[in-house]
């Protein structure tokens, strides 16, 4: 095989294996915007986190939620995280910021939340629209649920945080199981 080749065969090896899963990750997620580290805290902050809370953050990004949910709270945090890209910063950043959060490359939609006692998201309607019955059905009395900007349909917040337009900070809604789930 010539060095021409060679470097095409890796170059589609990379598209695919690479680029393929970031596109589906973000047709059938959310494209990543970072919540930013003001709003993060605030999240955290609200979901009254102890020592050894399971928090996960579904569509972690780079991981800033949980890092600091590890870091301030010393909780057992793991962030799920679909596009290869983003998980492969969220790793690099963890390796740097020393950080004992647990980072997985998988599908939030196919796991289960039964042992959360925070979970926390920033996504889009539509996803919500998705994991918001399945998490109806599996989270325990007393987890919280957090999402940033969107509401999730048909829940009822025990907490709303309102935007903060001149930060151009969207709102916090906070939910609880199963107080907040549809009747």
């Amino acid at each position: 095989m010539r060095l021409t080749e060679f470097l095409l065969l890796l170059e589609l090896i990379i598209f695919i294996t690479i680029f393929i899963p970031t596109m589906v990750a973000f047709i059938t997620g959310a494209p990543w915007v970072p919540t930013p580290t003001a709003r993060v805290k605030k999240m955290l902050e609200l979901g009254e986190i102890k020592p050894g809370h399971k928090v996960y953050d579904l569509g972690c990004g780079d991981g800033r939620m949980v890092h600091l949910a590890a870091k301030l709270y010393n909780a057992d945090a793991v962030g799920i995280e679909l596009s290869p890209l983003v998980y492969g910063w969220a790793r690099v950043r963890n390796f740097f910021l020393k950080s004992k959060s647990k980072l997985l490359l998988r599908d939030f939609r196919k796991l289960s939340y039964k042992d959360a006692d925070v979970i926390c998201f920033y996504l889009l309607p539509n996803v919500l629209k998705i994991i918001g019955p399945k998490l109806a059905q599996e989270l325990k009395p007393g987890t919280k649920v957090i999402s940033y900007a969107f509401a999730v349909e048909g829940w009822e917040p025990v907490y709303t945080e309102p935007k903060d337009p001149a930060k151009n900070l969207s709102r916090i809604l906070v939910y609880e199981a199963p107080t907040s789930f549809p009747k």
